[in-house]
């Protein structure tokens, strides 16, 4: 296992990159730091980065520009197989011709451990994965579900490796399936307390897997924290929208002169206590449908005309307009919901104010 450090890190497939040209770079300069033993995740739309940034991590790729540190050991020009790590990608790498046992043992085998250990680790990762039935069996026959069950299995089988990489490796395997080998990943990383590192776009992935994700957008990292961090406090209109399910809700606002922000006039309460320094940029109130409400008799609010409801069992989304902005609300089961038209409540300690994309502290 390693500390993994990333320091400067640029990455560009053009022959003569420029600097000030964004599309140049498929990685924009980033820092990180991924503790050993840790579970993490790369989220982000397809083309961010994020499998450029992995195969970094893993000498597939060497950097444009920048560093990699295993621990405080130089790694940037190393080839794969001197870096120690154990890599799944999104399709299955198997042996069709040898059985789902000499698959998983391979790797073994090829350090050259005991045989009895081989076995015993072959058994263990089989349990962990449902292999168990189909040990004997040659992995020509197996669907596609299982001869990816088999790549995830050669890259969990070392105990030894500095990292366990994974590149979206769940794509191929069936939606029913998906959850529980979520659920497998999870609870052998908490079992050996190896470095796994993610790549996803699906933010249920990550979410459920990861310990810390890095959100990436465009070639750059736009947020890294736990889940809990991404959702309550999302530091960029990206990860806000990009996470959650309905996103977060982004109205266009002005700054007044007391630095309150309005809405169409207005006055929204948000978390920020004065947004005057974001006067003069693009400003947008934040807020995700969950943590607004429909007022009760007495109270003012936002006025709304529902326009739909979508009742999901132990919530309602409603869709609110307001003028030309639809707004998502989140109700819970037992939550007061009009019919018509109604007045929405803005939470104001999980409503922020964003200049320019990023949040206004």
């Amino acid at each position: 296992m390693a500390q993994i450090h990333l320091r400067a890190l640029r990455h560009s497939y053009r022959a003569r990159p420029r600097d000030e040209v964004m599309a140049d770079w498929a990685l924009r300069e980033l820092n990180l730091d991924w503790r050993n033993g840790g579970a993490y995740a790369l989220l982000g739309p397809s083309g961010c980065g994020k499998s450029t940034l992995l195969n970094i991590v893993s000498g597939l790729l060497r950097p444009t520009h920048g560093q990699v540190l295993f621990d405080e050991r130089d790694v940037t020009g190393l080839e794969p197989g001197e870096r120690n790590i154990a890599q799944v990608f999104q399709f299955p790498v198997v042996y069709d011709t040898m059985t789902v046992a000499d698959n998983l043992a391979f790797p073994l085998r090829n350090r050259g451990l005991p045989e009895p250990q081989v076995r015993s680790r072959v058994r263990e990762i089989a349990a962990l994965l449902d292999l168990e039935a189909t040990l004997d069996q040659r992995a020509a026959g197996l669907t596609a579900d299982g001869k990816q069950k088999i790549s995830l299995g050669r890259g969990l089988v070392r105990a030894d490796v500095a990292a366990i990489l994974f590149d979206e490796p769940l794509t191929v395997i069936d939606p029913h399936l998906k959850w529980r080998l979520r659920s497998k990943l999870k609870e052998l990383h908490q079992r050996l307390g190896v470095t796994m590192i993610y790549v996803t776009h699906d933010q249920t992935e990550a979410l459920t897997f990861a310990d810390q994700v890095v959100v990436m957008d465009n070639g750059q990292v736009v947020q890294a924290g736990t889940p809990v961090e991404l959702f309550e406090r999302p530091r960029h209109t990206f990860v806000g929208h990009f996470i959650g399910s309905p996103g977060m809700n982004l109205l266009p606002c002005e700054i007044d002169a007391a630095g309150v922000a309005r809405f169409d006039g207005h006055a929204v309460p948000t978390a920020v206590a004065d947004a005057s320094a974001a006067r003069g940029k693009l400003t947008q109130i934040g807020v995700r449908p969950e943590h607004l409400r429909f007022a009760r008799a007495g109270e003012t609010g936002l006025p709304v005309a529902i326009e739909r409801t979508s009742d999901l069992g132990r919530v309602t989304v409603v869709d609110a307009r307001h003028g030309e902005q639809l707004i998502k609300v989140l109700v819970a089961e037992a939550g007061h919901l009009p019919s018509r038209d109604a007045s929405l409540v803005f939470d104001m300690r999980h409503t922020q104010v964003y200049a320019d994309g990023w949040i206004v502290e």
